[in-house]
């Protein structure tokens, strides 16, 4: 069992940055590949980016694409994803995510496959 907790959510102006944290529990963090999603008022739960177990693969929505990186500290059991050039449509609900198929070694986009949530941090951009 895993267990996942966001933080750094909040308010920030277009054109702003934040950088969010998902803080796992448990001893086989490197295993598990994670992913941020996001979710709008409204609209499905939407992949954002995902990194492998050991940090050596990442992939991206095109939607953030060169604004958004994704990282992971596994001695600290943290997972990051830092924001930049914000926009008003990145405004949602992100959630991390532990995926525990493949040991980690695979990025995975689709929602379903993932085992593990958090609770979610809102982040709202204003204009």
């Amino acid at each position: 069992q895993v267990q996942l907790n966001e933080s750094g959510g909040g308010l920030v102006q277009a054109g702003g940055s934040l950088r969010l944290s998902c803080a796992a529990s448990g001893r086989t963090f490197s295993t598990y590949a994670m992913g941020w999603f996001r979710q709008a008022p409204g609209k499905e739960r939407d992949f954002v980016a995902g990194i492998s177990g050991s940090g050596g693969s990442t992939y991206y929505s095109d939607s953030v694409k060169g604004r958004f990186t994704i990282s992971r500290d596994n001695a600290k059991n943290t997972v990051y994803l830092q924001m930049n050039s914000l926009k008003p449509e990145d405004t949602a609900v992100y959630y991390c995510a532990a995926d525990r198929s493949f040991r980690g070694g695979v990025v995975r986009i689709l929602d379903r496959v993932y085992d593990y949530w958090g609770q979610g941090t809102q982040v709202t951009v204003s204009s």
